[in-house]
């Protein structure tokens, strides 16, 4: 899928040029059109293992322990993706409505799952997650 990135950290912007990167802080001037910036889920397709292993599936709940959220967790796909030094997911990305609300860093010793905590319970939430060997991959919810 065509997408807006950060030259500087492989931020991918689902609303449009920022002024400054949300993540590096990095001028407007950095970020580009690529044309296979992430891959979105395609449903009729999704029979393969690599798919299964990277499109994030995405769970909402209200029975947080934090009061007064909505909690949204993305795990790595279907399958548990690997969390090996050579072969990982990075990062995961949080949007909502389209707009940057947060990150999650992964490294080898982590679990390949994240969970952000979001005040409102409406709007759709949109993940994309960083496979440091086959790059982003899209999913989204409506919460």
């Amino acid at each position: 899928m065509k997408g807006i990135v950060c030259g500087v950290c492989g931020f991918v912007s689902l609303d449009g040029i920022p002024e400054v990167c949300p993540v590096c802080g990095a001028p407007k001037e950095k970020f580009s059109e690529i044309e296979d910036a992430y891959k979105m889920p395609d449903f009729k397709a999704q029979t393969g293992e690599s798919e299964k292993k990277h499109i994030p599936a995405l769970k909402v709940s209200a029975n947080c322990n934090v009061e007064g959220c909505v909690c949204v967790t993305a795990k790595m796909g279907e399958i548990e993706h690997p969390m090996l030094p050579e072969h990982h997911i990075t990062h995961v990305y949080f949007y909502l409505d389209k707009k940057y609300i947060g990150l999650s860093q992964l490294t080898p010793a982590l679990k390949p799952a994240a969970t952000i905590h979001i005040k409102t319970a409406k709007g759709k939430v949109s993940v994309i997650e960083n496979c440091n060997v086959h790059g982003n991959w899209y999913n989204e919810i409506e919460i």
